[in-house]
């Protein structure tokens, strides 16, 4: 069946449909990364939006269970230049194309991803329309695409009730971890070392964390523009002010630096892949790592009495990290839990736990 992906400039792709058969308007994005296509299906970071994946070849080691990062994928649609018709591997459950129809997301194959990327890179992230209808009001198409916004996505994603996953062998820790749509991956990286971790609601006052007798809190990833998160914000700045040890990643980061007094802006198409250097600046080494957001904490808007900049973007030089002079608080703007991806920086992990006292 032919499917066409309409962008928001008017460019208009023809392809064959995978998945389902469902119209979708979404804010349409690119991710870079060769491996790992089921993990971003399944990030909540994604929600509301499309991805076109830039490597060629999508689908070539199947689906399994283990691989999700949540109970359900988030993604809105999917574009691939070529989709496997068959999973080669020992741990491959089912095809790519099945995990899309199960899951009514609506993708298509056959695309020019290259030249759709460039779009995408020189104009920046916009919304598109990928639809299975042979005859459509491309006028119409175009004033659906002006009116859609990806807006209350942490809402949508966060758990309704706490969770409580054990640790793996002995308990040293027990952490807070305030879900703005963390991937399981991150529960697992502080399960391996010795912390219980109790899984709160976005939306979970300072005070509950506060009173609960945790050793830290975890603000995890998740979708959207922070700065519409203003009740989450005024919450954290109470977590702040306490002599609680914090981590945060993604948009835990940016959360908490809005929360300090900096400013947070837009990246014209963002940072999503597997193959991002990051420079820690104490270090003075270069890491790769996985990312995958649209916006960032700006630089010059740090309140060098609060926080430094501890780790920048060696491609264009933004923000990746804050090191607060508050004792035990640090955020990263990559992903040190990523899977499949680079676990380089992994050792952000061991930092948080010696944190909290290390081996307690």
């Amino acid at each position: 069946m032919k499917a066409t992906l309409i962008l928001a400039n008017g460019s208009i792709f023809s392809g064959t449909s995978i998945g389902s058969t469902s119209d979708r308007i979404c804010e349409m994005v690119f991710n870079t990364s060769m491996t790992g296509y089921q993990e971003i299906l399944t990030d909540p970071s994604y929600a509301g939006q499309g991805v076109v994946m830039s490597y060629p070849l999508i689908g070539n080691y199947g689906v399994n269970s283990e691989d999700n990062e949540s109970d359900r994928p988030w993604v809105e649609a999917f574009v691939v230049r070529h989709l496997s018709p068959r999973g080669s591997n020992f741990r491959c459950e089912d095809t790519l194309n099945n995990f899309l129809k199960q899951h009514d997301i609506t993708g298509i194959e056959g695309v020019d991803t290259r030249a759709l990327t460039k779009i995408l890179r020189s104009q920046g992230s916009m919304n598109g329309m990928l639809t299975c209808a042979e005859h459509f009001n491309v006028a119409e198409v175009l004033e659906k695409l002006k009116a859609y916004k990806v807006e209350n996505t942490v809402e949508k994603v966060t758990r309704k009730e706490p969770q409580t996953f054990e640790a793996c062998g002995e308990q040293r820790h027990h952490v807070a971890m305030l879900d703005y749509g963390v991937k399981q991956n991150m529960i697992e990286c502080l399960r391996r070392r010795g912390c219980k971790v109790t899984v709160f609601p976005a939306s979970t006052p300072a005070e509950t964390i506060l009173t609960g007798g945790f050793d830290g809190v975890m603000l995890s990833n998740g979708p959207g523009d922070p700065a519409e998160n203003v009740a989450i914000i005024a919450e954290l700045k109470k977590l702040y002010e306490s002599t609680i040890p914090m981590f945060g990643v993604c948009l835990g980061h940016q959360l908490l630096a809005l929360a300090t007094g900096a400013k947070t802006g837009r990246l014209a198409y963002g940072h999503r892949g597997g193959n991002h250097p990051v420079r820690d600046i104490a270090e003075g080494r270069v890491f790769i790592t996985s990312q995958n957001h649209g916006y960032m904490v700006l630089s010059d808007s740090v309140d060098p009495s609060v926080a430094e900049v501890s780790h920048v973007n060696v491609n264009d030089g933004t923000c990746e990290g804050l090191r607060y002079k508050r004792p035990n608080c640090f955020t990263t703007q990559f992903h040190p839990e990523a899977n499949a991806g680079p676990r380089d920086t992994e050792y952000l992990f061991d930092r948080f736990v010696a944190s909290m006292g290390g081996d307690k």
